[in-house]
């Protein structure tokens, strides 16, 4: 390996130790409490050099939410196998409903936190992040109507209902307001009956 890609490589590694720090501690102190400063502590170096790979707390906050979609991504991309649109279109529904219960900081993060967003709008950016994720349920929706699912519907409203009916499915649990139904697995016992309704759509 050359000097060249050794220090590429290094410069990645230190760059992903930043993230996994800085993830810990939003986790355990909350997004609010955690400066860059205690960043830093974490990964024992000084504030100059967390600065050199991120602008702010905000720049921070992005790239772990990116990683959070990439890896979303990745678990979606596995039901490409699927032939059958509608079956598709559910099994990401169970897959989406797995990753937050699996991931709740970051969830929280991707989809509850202004930070993130904050970060874009300041650099003129477009939230490539979350378009690919509806891009990926809107394209399922069609084909749905393709085969002849949802006969008299419009597939881009269609789409953001059920990716906001799950998403609120996901946070209700993740904030802890989802206690007062009674239901012993609110999200996946939701879903069934969601799944229901879309078979009559």
């Amino acid at each position: 390996m050359g000097v060249t890609e050794r220090k590429a490589r290094e410069k990645e590694e230190l760059r992903s130790l930043i993230l996994e720090a800085a993830m810990r501690l939003f986790a355990e102190k909350g997004v609010e409490n955690v400066t860059i400063r205690n960043i830093a502590d974490a990964v024992e170096y000084s504030i100059g050099t967390i600065y050199v790979y991120f602008k702010d707390k905000n720049a921070i906050l992005h790239a772990l939410h990116t990683k959070g979609f990439a890896e979303l991504r990745s678990r979606f991309l596995v039901l490409m196998h699927v032939n059958n649109p509608m079956e598709r279109l559910k099994a990401a529904g169970h897959v989406y409903i797995q990753f937050a219960h699996e991931n709740p900081e970051m969830y929280n993060l991707m989809f509850s936190i202004i930070a993130p967003m904050d970060f874009i709008e300041t650099w003129n950016n477009e939230w490539n992040e979350g378009q690919a994720t509806f891009s990926f349920v809107r394209d399922m929706v069609q084909d749905c109507m393709k085969i002849g699912y949802f006969g008299g519907h419009s597939a881009l409203p269609l789409a953001y209902m059920i990716w906001s009916m799950v998403h609120g499915m996901c946070s209700l649990v993740i904030s802890r307001r989802a206690s007062i139904t009674g239901l012993e697995n609110p999200p996946a016992e939701a879903y069934a009956e969601f799944l229901r309704i879309l078979d009559k759509l």
